[in-house]
């Protein structure tokens, strides 16, 4: 496979912050030769597009070293190792995806405890970030890294799993859940609010060969969870209740939306908030309508330095826990507990 490999390709590059992605027909293509042990090179069929991609590109997440291939979310086949890798889960010809996550060291102390997204390498080595993306022909990734696709499931359905369905899911199971609890999901209606359903049949049954939408409402009622999806306009309505959700509150028409929450959850309000949407207010909201005991997810990461403001006094009376989640773990893309 390696001889069919052009010197140039196609890739949408970020020359600058601001404009357009810029399509380039002539970007150099990484030669088999010049990979290193552990590294890998794809051919991309599948990538998707986040709106992490978009604020990368307009600078919402600080300096990017330009030209930078874009995209985090690609599914491909391995057509080339570095000589003398060793122990590699991939051969050549295997499909394989892509995550936000390049590479972390998997030694360290936070790798070696489920916590590979904070490794200080990780903070440096991601897909259309630190290192070129998933928008091109072909892409540089690690064998210890990239994700195999099981057979059975479709590219195109599995392309969005690895960064948003990847990251819901693991916001989720940072709540603990228990079947019967409520879960609040602001920005329910989007990119990660609404891979849930569909997805967790894609998951927890991989004979059910579907597309994913949602996957915060449907992992969370695959988990046993009731759902309040909050988010705004009839068509969101319609996505979230159609995929399970048993409440809906838009956040726009809401008069008193904290009210609103608790009343929808037998007025205890929920038992964890998963807050999908990428700006402050939803999280500020949410400490006033979870109950006590209650745990707040902050997954939504959103451009610039927004503070959050929680009156402590809240925080301790009602026994709160507030947890950051950043997207996935190495071996959880594709787990099924």
């Amino acid at each position: 496979m390696t001889s069919t490999i052009p010197l140039k390709a196609r890739a949408c590059v970020i020359t600058e912050f601001g404009p357009e992605f810029v399509l380039k027909n002539d970007y150099p293509v990484v030669q088999p030769a010049q990979l290193a042990p552990g590294e890998c090179l794809v051919k991309i069929d599948y990538a998707g597009v986040c709106h992490s991609d978009l604020h990368i590109k307009e600078g919402g997440w600080g300096p990017v070293r330009f030209p930078r291939v874009g995209g985090h979310e690609g599914i491909g086949h391995v057509v080339a190792i570095g000589e003398h890798t060793v122990d590699s889960g991939v051969r050549i010809g295997d499909r394989v995806g892509l995550k936000w996550t390049a590479k972390a060291c998997l030694r360290c102390e936070l790798c070696r405890t489920s916590g590979e997204p904070c490794c200080t390498m990780a903070a440096t080595m991601s897909h259309g970030y630190g290192i070129d993306g998933s928008f091109a022909d072909f892409a540089l990734s690690y064998v210890d890294y990239v994700t195999p696709i099981p057979q059975n499931l479709d590219s195109a359905a599995a392309t969005p799993l690895l960064c948003a369905g990847l990251t819901i899911y693991k916001a989720l199971k940072e709540t603990n859940p228990k079947v019967g609890n409520w879960v609040a999901i602001p920005g329910a209606g989007g990119g990660l609010g609404h891979l849930g359903i569909l997805t967790s049949c894609l998951l927890l049954l991989p004979q059910c060969h579907m597309f994913p939408h949602s996957p915060g409402i449907q992992y969370a009622v695959a988990m046993g969870l009731r759902v309040v999806a909050i988010d705004t306009g009839d068509v969101k309505r319609d996505l979230c209740l159609s995929l399970g959700a048993e409440k809906w509150v838009d956040f726009k028409k809401s008069a008193d939306l904290v009210k609103e929450v608790k009343e929808a959850t037998g007025g205890e309000g929920p038992h964890a908030a998963v807050v999908a949407a990428s700006n402050v207010g939803p999280l500020d909201q949410a400490v006033h309508y979870l109950r006590p005991k209650g745990t707040l997810v902050a997954v939504g990461l959103p451009s610039g330095t927004p503070v959050l403001t929680v009156p402590i006094g809240l925080l301790i009376i009602k026994c709160l826990t507030i947890i950051g989640s950043a997207n996935g773990l190495v071996f959880s893309p594709f787990h099924k507990n």
